[in-house]
């Protein structure tokens, strides 16, 4: 296994997003699949462009309570992803704005002192 060089070290997780382009109306659905301080690896079925502004909401559990925070990020990379019953895009985000209460929040997240597996949203 090799060591971690990144100077962010990122986080496996599996957080449902909402998203919208800049300026733009209409709000879609997506996953985080890991993050860092300065940006995420999302996952998406809309094509959005390399260079595009997303706001992004994650949702987390916190307790017997869903939370979020929001983001402002720029699409920096796209690659396709496939999976057996799923089709749609890899982005890496960079995280361009963030409210200071929303950082407190993703840096717990990121320390663990947030127990993603506290509610299990499967019956």
């Amino acid at each position: 296994m090799s060591k971690e060089r990144r100077r962010f070290p990122r986080l496996l997780v599996d957080l449902p997003l909402e998203y919208r382009v800049v300026n733009a109306p209409y709000a879609h659905g997506g996953i985080v699949v890991n993050a860092s301080e300065v940006g995420f690896l999302i996952q998406s079925i809309k094509n959005i462009p390399i260079g595009t502004k997303i706001v992004v909401a994650v949702l987390f559990p916190r307790g017997f309570e869903l939370s979020s925070f929001e983001v402002l990020g720029e699409v920096i990379w796209k690659d396709l992803h496939w999976e057996e019953d799923w089709e749609g895009f890899n982005y890496g985000l960079k995280i361009i704005q963030l409210l200071e209460e929303d950082r407190g929040k993703l840096k717990q997240i990121l320390s663990g002192r947030i127990l993603l597996k506290e509610v299990s949203y499967h019956a």
